[in-house]
Order: structure tokens, then sequence, then C-alpha cells
């Protein structure tokens, strides 16, 4: 785009910065945040902040970082827009010790992972890489996570706020950054009120592909299945040992039948996941998770989980069989669909940018489901990440880029409200 300010260098520099901090979540820790060492990369955001004159830079005992950046009109009527991004990373892989590898001028030949050279990001495999011939990408050395999720996203914001601290001559009513730990785990934006953002609308730059705005997300329940069984040493176990782990691989045997799974679905089709197994014969937990867009779907989900539950129980009445379902977030379209400005903007903001808005459902949730459900309309925003959550991971500099343009124009057009 003709003048367009160039961010590159500054967002390159502050993600390779960023995603050699681990900054893992952990699920099973009852800590808030749930490990310290997000707060390892939330204090370098704090001074950073700081330093380039942002106001009521914050973090706050529950881990989150805060700022403001002032409106530079006089009229306070302008609506206050928040900007979010998470630090925390998934714990499904290792993101210690990320070794970040950057490749210039891409060509369109596979790349592989120098660490583990059996790791290759092939675009035959990963078409999205076809279109990026030219880019900066940026990948792991392939024995970790890269943490563009969503460390893309924070660099994409504290790129944009230095850019605006230093434009003051840019019309923009406030803006609030607020970058958040734990979502990961689902548990992003749980320890903080939206007084404490303090915006009329937000935006999670938490998405993947060039020109992507989502409204839609999953709906989301996590659920543990917990079975008791009868431990008895095993040389005289016969008619007396009822064995957890044998009962837990049955209950899986039951579900194929109804349960749609992730690695058979797509598009608006939700699933039944069983991301995790452990205990013993005494004791086994299964550990689910279930999505859907549709609210009927996702009881359907539930049902089909205890209904399995119930006919494992009726199998061994010996054993005792329980299943907790716990509510995590509901899809944002509920409603934003009420009142679609926010969507409509950002849409105004892609095509001011010069690219081509897209929306699709996203098999996922982010900070802004909550938030949404909560009152504070936040739609989510791409970030130019790609293949998260696996070695596989890489991230295109020109895309973050694009976001941070689509973000200078977003703030734009809330000031001509």
């Amino acid at each position: 785009m003709d003048n367009a300010p160039s961010f590159a260098k500054d967002i390159e520099e502050r993600f390779l910065r960023y995603v050699r901090i681990d900054t893992t979540s952990d699920e099973e820790s009852s800590e808030v945040p749930s490990t310290a060492r997000q707060l390892d990369l939330q204090r370098l955001l704090v001074s950073e902040l700081s330093e380039m004159g942002a106001s009521d830079v914050t973090l706050t005992p529950a881990g989150y970082v805060l700022a403001t950046l002032p409106a530079t009109m006089a009229d306070h009527k302008t609506p206050v827009v928040a900007l979010l991004a998470h630090v925390d990373t998934v714990q499904a892989y290792s993101g210690t010790d990320v070794r970040p590898v950057v490749n210039r001028n891409y060509d369109g030949s596979p790349i592989a992972l120098p660490d583990d050279p059996t790791k290759v990001l092939d675009p035959e495999a990963i078409p999205l890489l076809k279109e990026k011939v030219g880019h900066t990408i940026i990948t792991a050395g392939g024995t970790t996570l890269l943490g563009s999720d969503d460390k893309s996203g924070v660099a994409v914001l504290m790129s944009l706020a230095s850019h605006l601290l230093n434009h003051p001559e840019l019309p923009r009513g406030e803006v609030r950054l607020c970058f958040t730990p734990d979502e990961e785990i689902g548990r992003g934006v749980e320890h903080i009120e939206l007084s404490e953002i303090a915006a009329d609308v937000a935006y999670t730059l938490d998405g993947g592909s060039l020109g992507e705005v989502t409204f839609e997300t999953f709906s989301a329940d996590k659920a543990v299945v917990t079975i008791d069984g009868v431990s008895i040493h095993p040389g005289t176990a016969k008619g007396v040992m009822v064995n957890a782990v044998g009962l837990a691989a049955r209950l899986l045997g039951f579900l194929p039948a109804y349960a749609r799974t992730p690695e058979t679905t797509d598009g608006r089709e939700g699933f039944i996941h069983a991301v995790r197994i452990d205990g013993n014969a005494a004791r086994t937990r299964i550990h689910f998770i279930l999505r859907d867009f549709e609210r009927d779907g996702l009881a359907a989900h539930s049902r089909a989980l205890a209904a399995a539950c119930d006919a494992l129980q009726a199998l061994d009445p010996r054993a005792k069989v329980s299943c907790e379902i716990t509510p995590q977030y509901r899809n944002m379209r509920y409603w934003l669909e009420k009142d679609l400005r926010p969507v409509e903007k950002a849409n105004e903001a892609i095509r001011r940018a010069g690219l081509t808005p897209a929306s699709r459902p996203a098999r996922g949730g982010t900070d802004g489901s909550r938030l949404t459900e909560r009152g504070l309309p936040t739609p989510n925003l791409f970030t130019g990440m790609y293949n998260v959550h696996g070695p596989l991971e890489w991230a295109s500099v020109e895309d973050m880029e694009a976001a941070a343009q689509v973000c200078l124009h977003l703030v734009a057009l809330w000031a001509e409200s």
C-alpha cells in the first residue's frame, strides 16, 4: 500500500526477542497465572511500554499487562478501542529454548528445519507457503514450538503502540492494550474485569491467514470422566479386580459410533476429543474437550458422552463412573450478529490496507469469545501465524506487518465514528 508505514523491521526484532522466552502455560496448575515463566515476558512488555511512553502501564496481580495510548483528539466521545494478545504458548509441545530461524526472500522450495532435518515445511503439503514467495519466513529449529501463537500478536501490538506514540499527529481516540496469560488453557480472561480493560470495543490479535476477521467461533465445554475400579494384587485378582484402565479403553471404544473426532471433521462439524488419559488400575481419568458451533450440537455431545458413561457403568456395577462437564466459552456470533459494527469496521480497515477481508468460522476459541459473551464485543484479527501448536509452525513477517497496518486503520476508523 502506497505511503503505508513500514513495521517489518521492528516487528521482526520484537518477535525474535519474544519467542525466545518460554511462556508455556499449565492446565494442571492452580496458580494465577498458571506458570511464573509467563511473567518473564509480561515484565519485559511493561518495561518496553514504559520506555516508549505509554500511560497507565500496569502488571496486575493476576499477571495481565494493561496500558493506555492516550487519545490525540479532544472529543472524549470517541469510542475506546482495546487490542489484546496472549503471551502463553500451548503445553502440547515444548516451548523451551526456542531457536528461531529466519528465511529471507523465501524462494518457494521446501524448508528443512536445521535441528531436525526430517521435519520439513513442504509447500506441496502446506499450500499457503506457495503464496509467500519473497516473504521473510520464520520457523523454529524443529524440536520446539516457534510460539507465534500468539507472540505474532504481541509483536504486532507492541510495534503498533510504538508507532502511534511516535506519531501524535495521527487522529485517534484512546487505545487500550491488554496482554493476557493462560489463553491456551482456557483461562485467558478469567481473572480480569471488563472495567480493567475499560473499552467500548475490542479486538484480539490471535488469528492466522492474511485478511481474516473471525466473528464466529466454536462453543466449548470440557469434560473429565473418572473411573474408579477395584484394585488388588494381580496374582490374586481373578473375579475381584476391576481394572479402571481397561474400562477407560472400553469407554473410548463406545464413542466412535457417535462421536466425530477432530481428525475426521472440518467446516462446521463439531467433535468429542479425548485429549489426555492418566491413572492406573485403581483410578483412571479421561480428559475430553467438546466442541460445536451451535448450542444444540454441544448439548448433544454432552448427552452422548454421558450415555457412554452410563453404558460403561452398567457393564460392571462394581466400578464407579462419573462425568463432570464444565462450560468454557460460547460462539461469539450469538452476540456480534446483533451489532456487526465491530466486524464491519475491521473489514473496512482490511480494505484500506489494500487487502481483501475474509471470514470463516474458527474451529477454536479466543479470549474474545468470553469477552464478547460478557459484554465487550471482541472479534479476532489475523496475525500471519501458521501451522501453530507443533514443530512445523511458521510465521510471515510481511503478514505480521499487514496486521499492524490494519490495526492502524482500525484505530483511525473508530476515531471517525
